[in-house]
């Protein structure tokens, strides 16, 4: 019933209780699961997981934060997004989160680097007409323009994709739209600090939202500070559900209606 459309299943503390995690997803009814790739050396193990388990499926990318990796030209993503049971090009975007602590000192001028990845991907994106998943942080000025000068514009000719785990404020939510893309809301929108997002996933149009866990990160609301895993993702669409007067079963529908039209290889799957 619900799908958690972005969870890292490959890392160490989940893959290596994989059993438990799949029983404990069928227990809360949590039926599919996107995994996600974020180096290309990390890549054959997610997608290994895709297929493995029919209910599992995987993106190719590598994620903004990450250093000292390899990094892949176009031709390496849509080769590998071309691949059974590969659905999006991802996790891509930009970070500038804590810049100066975490990157030692550098500036927004410094992480070109971040911003040539990252139109790699929507390269790709746009070649294989896959959608992208899309990581922003402190940097949502910046990963719109690159998608506009990229040519996203929500026409026919767009890759569109989702911006995954938003924190952002409704007016980059509404900027995100307008280009095409879903939002996804994770476990942050349960805490106690996160009314102003939760008012963005009250305006938010419901055929366009998503939900998530990131886990193993971020686990919602009770399990706040404890390991995240898909298992989760119903807390997130029961706090959807009460901004929005419905029930979880009723966004556990919505959003997993709308998984299946952003990503039209699990569609086809189905």
């Amino acid at each position: 019933m619900y799908t958690d459309s972005h969870c890292h299943l490959s890392f160490p503390d989940l893959k290596s209780n994989l059993t438990d995690i799949r029983s404990q997803m069928f227990e809360a009814q949590v039926s599919r699961a996107l995994c996600i790739c974020t180096t290309m050396e990390e890549f054959e193990e997610v997608h290994e997981l895709a297929q493995t388990y029919d209910n599992f499926w995987s993106t190719v990318g590598v994620h903004p934060d990450n250093e000292d990796v390899y990094e892949p030209s176009t031709e390496d993503l849509v080769a590998k997004g071309a691949l059974p049971r590969v659905v999006a090009i991802g996790e891509t975007g930009l970070d500038y989160f804590q810049m100066e602590e975490r990157k030692g000192g550098r500036t927004v001028a410094d992480m070109e680097w971040q911003r040539e990845r990252f139109r790699t991907h929507i390269r790709a994106a746009r070649q294989s007409q896959l959608p992208m998943v899309i990581h922003t942080r402190a940097a949502s000025e910046d990963t719109l323009r690159l998608l506009k000068e990229e040519g996203e514009a929500g026409d026919s000719a767009s890759a569109g994709g989702v911006f995954h785990c938003f924190t952002e404020t409704q007016a980059v939510a509404k900027a995100a739209l307008d280009l095409g893309f879903y939002i996804s809301f994770s476990g942050i929108l349960t805490f106690k600090t996160a009314q102003d997002l939760r008012d963005v996933a009250a305006w938010m149009p419901l055929d366009r939202m998503l939900i998530e866990t990131d886990s193993p990160y971020l686990a919602p609301v009770p399990y706040r500070g404890k390991t995240n895993n898909p298992s989760y993702v119903p807390f997130v669409a029961k706090l959807l559900a009460s901004l929005r007067g419905t029930s979880a079963e009723e966004i556990a529908r919505i959003t997993s209606s709308n998984f299946d039209r952003l990503f039209p290889k699990v569609a086809a799957s189905n």
